[in-house]
């Protein structure tokens, strides 16, 4: 009996992992279509592995330090980070 339980919850934990894994490669799709200072927004703010609860708060810290940074336009940059955003949301999904 033991077994059998054993191989569900394997079969269970790699099919989350698996759904996880997949969703990535979506936001990644979304973002290729960003424009180059979106495409640093997303590229930083993945780079901080934030969760869907931190996601806002790590999009605006991120996007803010490329604006002083001077890799983005500041012009831009809430655009910008809004169209970042949504692929990170995907992606996080």
């Amino acid at each position: 009996m033991s077994k059998i339980l054993m191989a569900a919850l394997v079969c269970g934990v790699t099919g989350f992992a698996v759904a996880a894994w997949a969703a990535g490669p979506a936001g990644d799709a979304c973002a290729a279509k960003l424009n180059a200072d979106g495409k640093a927004v997303y590229a930083a703010t993945m780079a901080a592995k934030p969760t869907t609860e931190t996601l806002r708060d790590t999009l605006e810290k991120e996007a803010r330090s490329l604006v002083m940074g001077g890799k983005i336009s500041r012009g831009s940059a809430r655009e910008n980070a809004t169209a970042a955003g949504e692929c990170a949301k995907v992606a996080l999904e």
